[in-house]
């Protein structure tokens, strides 16, 4: 299953998305984060772990802005978060 965190505004869509088949739930993508915008909560999904990255509350109206300085510049760039991940779990949107 993949989760969804973020917005849709009239200037885009701006989401993370984490997708839990394939999460195995290191925290690799959390450590990493320079804006602190993951964070390991309680599983709500069915996979085999206590914990779980998603996308804090208090980030997640205004992840646009707070994961800016990781956007790409070209396509060799990778967010930190998506590089740090072995699982291929996470995307984002734009």
């Amino acid at each position: 299953m993949k989760a969804n965190y973020g917005y849709k505004d009239g200037s885009g869509e701006y989401f993370i998305t984490i997708d839990t088949d394939k999460c195995n739930c290191c925290e690799e993508c959390v450590k990493v984060c320079p804006a602190g915008v993951l964070e390991m909560v309680p599983n709500d999904f069915d996979i085999e772990a206590d914990d779980m990255p998603a996308v804090t509350e208090k980030e997640r109206w205004k992840i646009k802005y707070t994961c800016a300085p990781c956007k790409p510049v070209d396509k060799e760039s990778t967010p930190p978060c998506i590089e740090a991940c072995k699982e291929d779990a996470i995307e984002h949107s734009w």
